[in-house]
């Protein structure tokens, strides 16, 4: 492979990889994340293959360039998935956190559900799935901040 095309290769690569979204899975560890950056966590309860609106607001917010680029100096993504579908089962320990978390934090069994929580896990505030365009949705999250 020659220099230049090398060059390139690997300039998109870590384009790629600096804009993907960092979901952490771990609570502790996004504590931990929280506490050093001296950002808040979102927490995200979410049916990945089952709730159409945690679809949409994967599709529409999360999962978009602007948000990826706010999020990833502003605040610790945190996911708690509860997928339906064999083929995308969770490992027992995963679930067994992600069930934790749910009877601390989401009670009510609502999907989606975004928890804004500081770095020792005390609840900002909450929303969920609002049709609305990804600044107007940071916005939204940073309300709770203030």
């Amino acid at each position: 492979m020659s220099k230049p095309l090398l060059l390139i290769v690997l300039f998109c690569l870590f384009s790629l990889n600096g804009t993907s979204q960092e979901w952490q899975t771990d609570f502790e560890a996004a504590k931990t994340m929280a506490k050093e950056s001296d950002n808040p966590i979102i927490l995200v309860f979410q049916g990945s293959d089952w709730c159409a609106p945690c679809i949409k607001l994967d599709r529409e917010v999360w999962s978009t360039s602007i948000f990826k680029a706010y999020a990833k100096e502003h605040y610790v993504m945190l996911q708690a998935d509860f997928p339906r579908k064999k083929k995308n089962a969770l490992s027992k320990e995963l679930a067994d956190s992600n069930t934790m978390l749910a009877e601390k934090y989401n009670q009510k069994g609502i999907f989606p559900l975004v928890v804004l929580l500081d770095s020792y896990g005390r609840e900002l505030g909450r929303t969920g799935y609002k049709r609305l365009p990804p600044m107007e949705y940071i916005e939204e999250l940073n309300r709770y901040l203030n």
